[in-house]
């Protein structure tokens, strides 16, 4: 989207600063799970908000990646995904020079924090002894890239003396939004021990929580040693453990039946409410969860009207407002404290401190059987992409892109018929052990129950129409 480069300068600068301490035996584990629907139309199921590149040109998880590249071994970088989402992320971390394998673990399902972490902990216990672990989620977002590793540092010395490491940021406003933690007597490093969790209170609570000092706003990033953790899901979580293990012994892709038995819940309801070694990093380094396009246009830097704008836009008496276009002219007319946002099949048009709402939206077109709030018009392949540019009720134009030497499989039924037109490059379709050779300009057609592959034969993207006609 190309909305802002800071981020991306201030890690540059610290990838040039060669006095970074290197810290060995550590693993950052991404967790890069959820949708994001909050950021509809632009985070979907298919594509969440962490693979979007919504700040400059990386997605947020290649900028967590980044963030920590200056201090940790991104060889020891380890993400937790859907399993829907793995070639993704593997390209995400394929064009920041990182190379994937073994770096992913795939979900067969969500089942909240504490299975996905626990899921990353034995993986990787049992190819390591007992390094520590440092948790981030991977569609956070931090300014001052510079005082987050001098707190990670700090982290990492405390979890290696036996401390469970939580990250609390300081709140400077009664956020409702956040989770909130308290911290009690101090300990080395800066850090308090650990009293509670609280949930998201409501605003006279967070105004309490405030006054009152040594409440932060729970981060969701944590650090310890894995035999510390491990010992505390042993005492505390002891089925899950249990089934964990079951999963992980069965095989290097867990089963999604096995894996919705494990019990939904995040890892502070499951372990950190708990344990008695528990504390909590007091942090102010310009952090934001961004769960919603308010704390997205909060995060980003503003026009002199106070705007955030980004796409082919014309903004006339507009104030206040966040504008988003990705491939139309956005022209808006005396607006002020709005959300725009255009996509291919979607816009979306909220007041700011409503747009939070934009979930229960989503929910209703999932109701609704609407393919919306699931994928975009463009949706990534491990293969390459399919883009729909028309459809109506009685056919349906796609454009194909195939990458050289990939396989694209085509089925039609009794019902309905496929044309293939190839646009650019050399394919060979062979349908029932009957094989043809098509070129830029020829096409063929695909019906009465057959499939079909259409294979790349060239060296270049094969790129190709396929219109599905229904009888």
């Amino acid at each position: 989207m190309g909305i802002i480069k800071k981020v991306e300068i201030t890690i540059q600068d610290m990838n040039d600063d060669k006095t970074l301490l290197e810290v060995e035996n550590v693993y950052s584990v991404l967790l890069a799970g959820g949708t994001g629907s909050r950021l509809w139309p632009v985070s979907r199921e298919l594509y969440p908000k962490q693979l979007v590149k919504f700040i400059g040109d990386n997605s947020f998880v290649q900028l967590t990646i980044k963030r920590i590249e200056p201090l940790l071994d991104t060889e020891n970088v380890r993400i937790i995904c859907g399993s829907e989402h793995f070639h993704e992320t593997a390209k995400h971390m394929k064009s920041i020079g990182i190379d994937p394998e073994g770096k992913i673990y795939c979900e067969p399902c969500g089942r909240n924090t504490a299975p996905a972490i626990l899921y990353a902990l034995l993986t990787i216990l049992k190819k390591d002894t007992d390094p520590v672990l440092c948790i981030f989620p991977a569609d956070h977002v931090i300014d001052n890239v510079d005082m987050f590793l001098d707190k990670l540092k700090s982290a990492i010395k405390l979890a290696n003396s036996g401390y469970i490491v939580t990250f609390g940021i300081t709140p400077h406003y009664p956020e409702t939004g956040y989770g909130y933690v308290e911290g009690g007597n101090s300990v080395s490093e800066g850090a308090l021990k650990l009293k509670r969790f609280v949930e998201k209170p409501n605003l006279s609570t967070a105004k309490t929580y405030l006054e009152a000092g040594k409440f932060y706003w729970n981060s969701g990033m944590f650090a310890f040693k894995a035999s510390v953790m491990l010992e505390e899901f042993k005492t505390y979580q002891k089925e899950m453990i249990v089934r964990m293990g079951q999963i992980i012994s069965a095989g290097e892709f867990p089963e999604k039946e096995a894996y919705e038995q494990l019990t939904d819940i995040s890892i502070d309801h499951a372990i950190m409410e708990k344990t008695k070694k528990g504390v909590v990093l007091p942090s102010e380094f310009g952090w934001s969860d961004i769960g919603s396009w308010k704390s997205l246009y909060d995060f980003l830097p503003k026009d002199d009207d106070n705007n955030v704008i980004d796409g082919d836009v014309i903004a006339k008496d507009t104030k206040n407002s966040f504008i988003m276009g990705h491939k139309r002219l956005i022209a808006t007319n005396h607006i002020n404290n709005m959300i725009v946002v255009e996509t291919r099949d979607s816009v979306f048009v909220s007041d700011i401190d409503n747009s939070r709402d934009v979930k229960s939206i989503v929910k209703k077109l999932k109701e609704k059987g609407r393919k919306e709030y699931r994928k975009h018009r463009k949706v990534n392949h491990p293969w390459g992409s399919t883009s729909l540019l028309e459809q109506k009720k009685d056919y349906q134009v796609s454009r194909i892109i195939i990458y050289p030497d990939a396989l694209y499989e085509v089925k039609a039924d009794a019902f309905s018929l496929k044309r293939l037109d190839i646009l650019e490059g050399n394919a060979e379709v062979v349908t029932d052990n009957e094989k043809c050779l098509l070129a830029k300009g020829e096409s063929t057609t695909i019906s009465g129950n057959k499939q079909a592959t259409v294979k790349n034969t060239g060296e270049s993207n094969l790129y190709m129409i396929e219109i599905h006609i229904s009888n």
